[in-house]
C-alpha cells in the first residue's frame, strides 16, 4: 500500500489549523488597522479576490479574520451581499461617544475605588509618555502622530484599567477604536484653540487625587468636545 503523507488537516498536532489561524490573526490586524486609518474608506465593498490579493493570503484565513471583524463591528456582513467597511455618520459617532462616556464612568469610578499605587504609577508613567510625544510633535511641527495616538491610547486604559472587570475593558478599548477611526477620517490635523495635552493633566491630577465627580466630569468633557470638533469637520454630514 503506498503510503500518502497527511495534510496540515490531517495532522495529529493540529500544525495546519495553528498555521490557518495565525493567518487569520494577520490579516485580522492588517484589516482592522487599514480601516482605522481610514485606507479602506467608509462603505467600501470587501471582495473576497481584491483582499486576498491584497494581503497576500487565502480564502480561508479572510474569510474567518472578517468574520471575526464582522462580530466587533467594524465589518458590516449583508446577507448574501458580502462585506463591506462601516459607513461613518454624526449620528454613529454621537452614539459612540455617549457610550464611551456612559461605560468609562462606571469603569474610572470602579478604579478609582479600587486602585493601588500599581496603578497609580501605570497612570504617571502613561502621561509622562503621552506628554513626551506631544513635545515631539510641537518640535516636529505636528499635532498628531501614530506614536502619540498610541500613547494617548494606552494614557485612557491605564486611567480605568483597576475596574477588575476584563470585560468592561474590552468594551471600551473596542469603543476606542472605532471612535479613533472618526479621528483619522475627519482628517483633523489641528485643534484650534484647544489644549489637549492639558486636559490629560488635569484628569491624572483629578483621577489620582480620587475626585471621582471631577475626574468624571472632566473624562465626559474631553470626549464630548473631541466628538463636536469632528463632526464640525463636516465629513460626516
Amino acid at each position: 500500500m503506498r503510503y500518502m503523507p497527511k495534510t496540515d488537516s490531517e495532522s495529529p498536532s493540529g500544525n495546519g489549523k495553528d498555521r490557518n489561524s495565525t493567518r487569520a490573526s494577520t490579516v485580522y490586524d492588517r484589516l482592522q488597522a487599514d480601516i482605522l486609518t481610514g485606507k479602506l474608506k467608509p462603505g467600501l465593498k470587501l471582495r473576497l479576490k481584491d483582499l486576498i490579493e491584497r494581503y497576500d493570503t487565502g480564502n480561508s484565513p479572510l474569510r474567518e479574520a472578517l468574520n471575526r471583524l464582522s462580530a466587533n463591528g467594524m465589518v458590516v456582513r449583508e446577507e448574501n451581499r458580502g462585506f463591506r467597511v462601516p459607513e461613518a455618520s454624526n449620528e454613529e459617532l454621537l452614539e459612540l461617544t455617549r457610550t464611551r462616556c456612559w461605560l468609562e464612568e462606571i469603569a474610572l469610578r470602579e478604579s478609582i475605588a479600587n486602585g493601588n499605587s500599581d496603578w497609580e504609577e501605570r497612570i504617571v508613567l502613561a502621561f509622562h509618555w503621552l506628554a513626551r510625544a506631544a513635545r515631539s510633535n510641537e518640535e516636529s511641527a505636528k499635532s498628531t502622530s501614530a506614536e502619540w495616538e498610541e500613547h494617548h491610547r494606552e494614557f485612557h486604559l491605564a486611567l480605568i484599567s483597576a475596574c477588575n472587570s476584563s470585560m468592561l475593558m474590552d468594551f471600551c478599548t473596542e469603543l476606542h477604536q472605532r471612535t479613533f477611526r472618526y479621528r483619522n477620517l475627519a482628517e483633523v490635523v489641528e485643534y484650534r484653540d484647544r489644549h489637549e495635552l492639558e486636559e490629560h493633566q488635569q484628569l491624572q491630577e483629578a483621577v489620582l487625587n480620587r475626585q471621582t465627580s471631577k475626574a468624571v466630569e472632566l473624562l465626559k468633557k474631553h470626549y464630548t468636545v473631541t466628538s463636536q470638533i469632528l463632526i464640525d469637520t463636516g465629513h460626516f454630514d
